[in-house]
């Protein structure tokens, strides 16, 4: 195996040299990206030892780490104690925390005093159910120090999603607050645990509660302690044990359209390798920069590129607990201008919401300090990227549209900030090591990578039919993809989306990009519903700017833009006129929630765990029915 002096890509050129290296000495290229970006207390006998057809994923076979010193400890003996390491904003104004490398490694400590205090052992499981706030980025550190394996679920899911994750992982000590500030509501987060626990959760011996309302009151119960005596008297000092590159990390639960939520499972030694080295690829931060993942912890991005990538990097990382729109629609901008934020990394869901506001609202502020401008969560239809380029970057910030699943750990299509030439809308070229290939417009990857997700928790035949069974020998992603003349990834979206019109196939994210070309438009859904002529029709579902008139001549208009833009194949048997649509919190659309409410099957709509907006359901069934 050759060894290259360096796998650090500051040129095209130096891109296509090593993405070359990378597929022709795969496994010399992985161990040298482990070595150089993360610290080992062994080393391990094997880089890999993966098998698709077996379900096996292993990676730095009895390689040994703690992925918490890796992203503290070690940054206090190369002299970045008194960095920032973490900024935290408020969801009201005003409400801001630092923390230097060195206090945010105090505090881990504590916690992981505390936990082990409470009982926590490795291995065992640890729920979090909390609003965006500073301690649960320290509780996920402090996990990951003692070899507890961590869950996050969104603060904002129903008590029946809670229960039915803390059941399938068996956690031992759940963490939460008593609530969260969400725009100007506040959303009662321990009356939802008690309601999930009273749902029989046998597993669970203690309930950490935190005061997030300085006026809330919560009725404790006989299980329950309170966070300030929970880390009482447990001093600042614990010496991180040291882990197998393999033991699981955390659990990340994702919704299907049937059966239980799948607990995405992922080690230690593969998943710190992938998320350090792609947040540095993919970024290309400098050591001084202020990088703002906006994404919550409770999804995979706010895991990898908001907490473990960035801290494993040294990077100060931005944590913001509150939505884009408040108090008004000028949060972001004003956050980037008094924090000097450089790289800002969002959902086209954000993006359309901001820029249906106008320029306005981003020009109040100068946004000079941005750098890089990164997209998440779903493929970025064109108008969108434009607007984000031009108005927020000022035409001068590349744009990294990312794509990657919570399954991959990590990026595996993208460019590379102001390296890879773009196209709006376009994911790129893969990240070296990264194989690709489209196999029946599906998009599947060929070997194994280190962030690649270890297994299903508790369901290694899950794992297997689901990923790697359709296709033998690869992993099949579940996305659909073409591949242009210039060798770039194009992302449609799930294969599940692709709507099937008279034998002729169509892209949801095409239809939907069309849509939104018009100024009326800020949000759209394209569905395929059953129908006797044409196997399915094309049905459009589209979220209107507040004041505009719904009528016969602009349905006229949203027909006539798709017609226009994709061609009269596309030609929609009906537009529907609806004020939001339901949306994971990763801002993903679940258009199989509006075929089953719009076909009349309310009780058929299936998994809603993830929803952002549970009430959703109710509106829909009241618009469309």
């Amino acid at each position: 195996m050759s060894i290259r002096n360096s796998i650090k890509i500051d040129s095209w050129q130096k891109y296509q040299e090593i993405y070359s290296y990378s597929i022709q000495e795969n496994k010399a290229f992985w161990a040298q990206v482990a070595q150089e970006k993360i610290k080992w207390r062994a080393p391990w006998r094997e880089v890999s030892e993966s098998c698709f057809e077996k379900g096996h994923i292993r990676w730095f076979l009895d390689g040994k780490l703690n992925v918490s010193e890796n992203c503290v400890d070690r940054h206090l003996e190369s002299g970045k104690a008194d960095q920032t390491a973490l900024i935290w904003v408020g969801n009201h104004e005003n409400e801001v925390r630092r923390f230097t490398f060195r206090e945010l490694h105090a505090e881990v400590c504590r916690v992981a005093v505390a936990l082990e205090k409470v009982g926590i052992q490795k291995g065992d499981r640890v729920v979090l159910y909390l609003p965006s706030i500073p301690e649960l980025a320290i509780s996920l550190l402090a996990c990951a120090r003692i070899g507890a394996i961590h869950s996050v679920i969104f603060g904002g899911f129903s008590a029946q999603a809670i229960q039915s994750r803390i059941h399938d992982c068996q956690a031992k000590l759940v963490i939460t607050a008593d609530g969260g500030f969400r725009g100007d509501k506040w959303i009662d987060l321990k009356k939802t645990i008690d309601q999930a626990l009273a749902l029989n959760c046998p597993s669970v011996q203690n309930v950490i509660v935190l005061s997030r309302h300085p006026n809330q009151l919560w009725k404790p119960q006989a299980r329950d302690l309170r966070w300030e005596d929970f880390i009482h008297d447990c001093g600042t000092t614990h010496a991180a044990p040291a882990h197998d590159a393999n033991d699981p990390l955390f659990i990340l639960y994702t919704s299907g359209s049937t059966g239980k939520p799948k607990g995405v499972l992922h080690g230690m030694g593969g998943y710190i390798t992938y998320a350090s080295y792609t947040h540095e690829m993919v970024f290309q931060p400098k050591p001084s920069d202020v990088y703002w993942c906006t994404a919550d912890l409770g999804w995979i991005t706010g895991h990898s590129y908001l907490l473990y990538g960035p801290l494993a990097n040294g990077i100060t990382t931005f944590m913001y607990e509150g939505v884009p729109t408040f108090p008004d629609p000028g949060r972001f901008w004003k956050i980037i201008d008094e924090h000097q934020v450089n790289i800002l990394y969002t959902a086209p869901t954000a993006i359309r919401i901001l820029a249906s506001f106008g320029d306005s609202w981003v020009k109040q502020h100068s946004r000079q300090s941005l750098r890089t401008l990164g997209t998440v969560g779903e493929p970025i239809n064109p108008e969108a990227w434009q607007w984000y380029s031009e108005v927020v970057g000022d035409s001068r910030c590349p744009i990294v549209d990312t794509w990657w699943q919570t399954e991959t750990g990590g990026i595996l299509i993208s460019p590379l900030a102001g390296i890879t030439p773009l196209k709006p809308g376009c994911a790129t070229y893969p990240l070296p090591g990264i194989r690709p290939q489209i196999i029946q417009d599906s998009l599947v990857i060929e070997k194994s990578w280190p962030g690649q997700m270890i297994g299903v928790y508790g369901d290694p035949e899950r794992f297997r039919q689901t990923y790697l069974s359709r296709f033998p020998g690869v992993y099949a992603t579940g996305d659909s993809a073409h591949k242009d003349h210039d060798g770039m990834y194009w992302i449609k979206g799930r294969e599940d989306d692709v709507i099937k019109v008279s034998g002729h196939r169509l892209g949801t994210a095409e239809i939907e990009s069309a849509c939104i070309i018009l100024d009326e438009v800020i949000e759209s859904a394209a569905v395929g519903l059953p129908d006797e002529q044409t196997g399915e029709s094309l049905h459009v579902f589209a979220v209107l700017k507040p004041s505009v008139l719904k009528d016969e001549a602009l349905t006229k208009k949203v027909i006539s833009v798709i017609r226009q833009e994709v061609g009269p194949v596309a030609t929609p048997k009906k537009v529907h006129w609806i004020s939001g649509l339901p949306k994971t919190r990763s801002g993903k659309i679940m258009r199989r929630v509006l075929r089953k409410i719009a076909t009349g099957q309310h009780e058929e709509i299936g998994d809603t765990s993830s929803l952002s907006e549970p009430g959703i359901i109710s509106q829909l069934i009241r618009e469309l029915t």
